[in-house]
């Protein structure tokens, strides 16, 4: 009795983790909108399109495999990015981009291929800094 108890908690905070994400993805999706209307400020398009990106980049600034601090980037800077944006945005856009969001999911998410090349140009900086510090001592 006590193991299906148990087995039924996991299964609650499963499930609790799987709406959370559907939500976060929903919430990426009103930021693409917003980004795409020409009344939202520029500086939340910016910065729209920087979370926007970065949630959608096949590639993280800190890799998955990196113990722990793989998984934070996910955990934590998506989430507060767009925490962030959704608070720069006028309520009045924010609730015709959440209106039109469900319709604009299924037909797929836009590629995060610019931030993917900003986050590979980051990463190249780096590499070739390392290089240049250990090759010009």
């Amino acid at each position: 009795m006590k193991e299906l108890k148990q087995t039924h908690g996991l299964k609650q905070r499963f499930e609790s983790i799987k709406n959370k994400a559907h939500k976060l993805k929903k919430e990426v999706k009103i930021l693409y909108l917003a980004y795409k209307r020409p009344d939202t400020p520029w500086y939340a398009k910016l910065l729209s399109i920087i979370v926007v990106g970065y949630a959608l980049s096949p590639i993280d600034l800190i890799p998955d495999f990196v113990p722990v601090l793989g998984y934070l980037d996910d955990l934590l800077l998506i989430p507060l990015g767009v925490l962030l944006v959704i608070k720069l945005i006028p309520k009045n856009i924010i609730d015709e981009c959440r209106a039109n969001a469900e319709d604009t999911i299924s037909e797929g998410k836009p590629k995060g291929w610019i931030a993917a090349g900003i986050i590979i140009l980051i990463w190249a900086a780096i590499i070739g800094l390392i290089i240049y510090k250990l090759a010009f001592r």
